[in-house]
């Protein structure tokens, strides 16, 4: 028991860093595997209680959306009712439900995928030994709890208030509704956490790939090769989470294996893509839809374009659908940033080798930096949703476009809706019925 314990909190490679949040998204039905083994020898085992904890889980899920849908009830029905409101929420339940049958099909039927990335992880760690990177896995299961911690800890707060909130003016939404309002967000920013750290993980090795090069360079500069000291070794920090070590290889030697690491994050990159690729279309569609009626019901209500008839105060309403909409924006922001980041350094290797080839003179490592470099035109690491569009920060131009045109045609419809006083008194309420009816009646 005092290794388990030990292993929690200082984990000794790459598969021990992430245990904690594999465990997390484990008992969420996430990912059906386990880990085994002591350290070094660890392994992934899929587990039969694991797919049958997903199964279950979106069995209870469906029913409580289905129980929702039938009733025809939900949490923003308790604050106010219109034609917009109802179709809005029903149509969030149907994308939630669907939503949820993908993450857990996506997570157990490509499950292998990410068994092959984890280990792609710790392969890519190995090499990056032998050229003298090596990581602090305990700062990195820190990092990992940390954001659990906050995750929870933001969920907890909203949930809480929330449910404060409607206990206050006395609603006492049934279990079904809650299930189907509260707890989809807990899968989201889980698949969302379990992304992150993918990120993070690929965004430290391309650190560290540059580190190594730019080592090189700095050492081409202060002396020549020939010159450097078969025994000098150094430390050097590269960040909070890795350390270098000046190792005594030929450059050569070093660019080739550089070349070896850059195509194995690579092809994590490629398949952290492949795994998460329809979860992310689904986390990025569910919160769009989300904040655009959350964003108008905010909008409606302050703006003053709807008789709204609740026992919710202004400021409750206004702080409830804000709160949720900015717990969906967060999502969207951490996908896109996690993925821009990675990119983003990702392109800086390409500059850092043709420096280092315009200073060397040696034929055989200018050869091997021209191949690096043909290698780097060829693989460039990108994240997208299901092929569909780019993750990185030209979505956030997308999103707000979309955003603000939904939002307008929203506003407008309420704007010529009944309740609005808009109507004549045949109760024809758009210009299109009064044309109509103006027709009929010089017929007749």
């Amino acid at each position: 028991m005092s290794g388990f314990w030990r292993e929690l909190f200082s984990p000794r490679d790459a598969h021990g860093a992430e245990q904690t949040l594999l465990l997390c998204t484990y008992i969420l039905g996430l990912t059906p595997f386990r880990l085994r083994g002591p350290a070094g020898q660890r392994q992934f085992q899929l587990s039969r209680i694991g797919y049958l904890n997903a199964l279950l889980q979106l069995s209870f899920f469906s029913y409580c959306f289905l129980r929702a849908l039938i009733q025809q009830q939900s949490i923003v029905g308790y604050f106010f009712k219109s034609e917009i409101s109802e179709v809005g929420d029903s149509l969030q339940k149907f994308i939630g439900m669907t939503g949820m049958s993908i993450l857990f099909l996506c997570s157990t039927i490509r499950v292998r995928l990410l068994i092959h990335l984890c280990n792609l992880i710790s392969h890519i760690d190995g090499h990056l030994l032998d050229v003298g990177v090596s990581f602090n896995y305990p700062a990195i299961m820190r990092l990992r709890h940390s954001q659990l911690l906050l995750m929870s800890a933001v969920q907890l707060a909203y949930l809480a208030s929330s449910t404060w909130m409607l206990l206050r003016n006395d609603v006492r939404p049934s279990y079904p509704v809650a299930v189907a309002f509260y707890v989809p967000l807990i899968f989201l920013l889980s698949t969302v956490i379990l992304f992150g750290a993918f990120l993070h993980r690929l965004w430290q090795h391309f650190e560290a790939l540059n580190k190594v090069l730019k080592n090189l360079s700095h050492q081409w500069d202060s002396r020549s090769l020939k010159a450097v000291a078969q025994k000098q070794r150094s430390l050097q920090c590269l960040d909070s989470f890795s350390m270098y070590t000046i190792v005594t290889k030929d450059p050569a030697e070093i660019i080739q294996e550089s070349m070896e690491i850059h195509h194995l994050i690579c092809e994590a990159a490629a398949t952290a893509n492949k795994y998460f690729t329809y979860q992310l279309l689904t986390i990025i569609s569910i919160a769009f839809l989300i904040i655009v009626f959350d964003a108008y019901y905010v909008l409606e209500t302050l703006l003053g374009k709807s008789k709204r008839e609740s026992k919710f105060k202004t400021v409750e309403f206004v702080t409830f659908f804000s709160c949720q909409m900015i717990l969906y924006l967060i999502a969207i922001i951490s996908i896109v940033e996690g993925s821009n980041r990675a990119i983003k350094k990702s392109e800086k290797t390409g500059g850092i080798v043709h420096s280092l080839m315009n200073k060397t003179k040696c034929p055989e490592v200018k050869e091997k930096l021209q191949q690096f470099s043909m290698q780097l035109m060829h693989l460039k690491i990108n994240f997208t949703a299901a092929g569909l569009f780019n993750i990185d920060r030209t979505l956030y131009f997308t999103i707000s476009g979309a955003l603000t045109t939904y939002l307008i045609i929203l506003l407008q419809f309420t704007s010529n809706s009944p309740s609005n006083g808009n109507g004549n008194a045949n109760g024809n309420y758009y210009p299109c019925c009064e044309t109509f009816n103006n027709i009929t009646n010089h017929t007749n």
